[in-house]
């Protein structure tokens, strides 16, 4: 199927990486449903992003499964199908984030929340649809810090590692569905969260996140069930 006809879900599209995939997807031709907790924000990436395609923005929190399921149900109405689903939307915790000794249980249940349940709640949600048709592409956007050992990222981390396993899992359940899953670590970003994670860093030499949208692009045209990706290195050629 052509992408012109494609719709694709991104949640946490107001800013960041996010906002960069979803204004590269635009200009492929595919139709948006965008999600994000800001809604002035929304409204300006809707409005932008309506020049080039048809665009839905629903704001709110993607943990929230009443709105998960509004979202999903109003994309559905207004379009008919969802082909792509991009779970971008994370949250980091507290900042400065602490070491896990200190970390607050309930900041951690709001981490698991958003960067775990919210992603699965979602999948979900497209899946009837994706399993129908016998096609689909979902893709969980994570980090290294979910398989390195980072002093202050134990939280953040976990939840990461938390989603790509479950990435993995969901993968192998789908087996022979024609619904393909990858996991998208983007590397080290210019963007509000790292700057949150680390306050006053000097993040300059650091690409934005427009240096890699162009990597989940790339993983549309993906023939592979499932796989891991860093996206320099996806953009660079190495598909591994």
């Amino acid at each position: 199927m052509s992408t012109t006809q494609q719709v694709a879900l991104i949640t946490g599209s107001s800013q960041g990486l996010g906002l960069e995939v979803a204004r590269l997807y635009a200009k492929r031709g595919l139709r948006l449903i965008l999600t994000a907790r800001g809604a002035k924000r929304l409204q300006r990436t809707a409005n932008e992003l309506r020049a080039e395609t048809e665009v839905l923005d629903l704001a709110g929190d993607v943990a929230d499964f009443a709105h998960a399921e509004q979202l999903v149900e109003t994309g559905l109405e207004q379009f008919g199908r969802i082909d792509v689903l991009i779970n971008n939307a994370s949250e980091l915790g507290p900042s400065p984030m602490p070491e896990l000794e200190r970390l607050p249980v309930e900041a951690f249940e709001d981490v698991l929340r958003v960067n775990v349940v919210a992603p699965l709640k979602l999948a979900q949600l497209v899946l009837p649809g994706m399993r129908a048709r016998g096609s689909g592409l979902i893709v969980n956007i994570t980090s290294d810090a979910g398989v390195q050992a980072y002093p202050t990222w134990g939280g953040y981390g976990a939840s990461k590692a938390a989603l790509e396993h479950l990435s993995r899992v969901l993968a192998a359940e789908l087996e022979g569905s024609g619904v393909r899953v990858f996991v998208v670590d983007p590397g080290d970003m210019d963007t509000a969260m790292h700057r949150a994670a680390e306050p006053g860093a000097d993040l300059s030499h650091l690409p934005g996140p427009e240096v890699v949208a162009p990597a989940l692009v790339e993983l549309l045209d993906e023939p592979r069930a499932f796989g891991r990706f860093e996206a320099q290195r996806l953009l660079a050629g190495v598909r591994e």
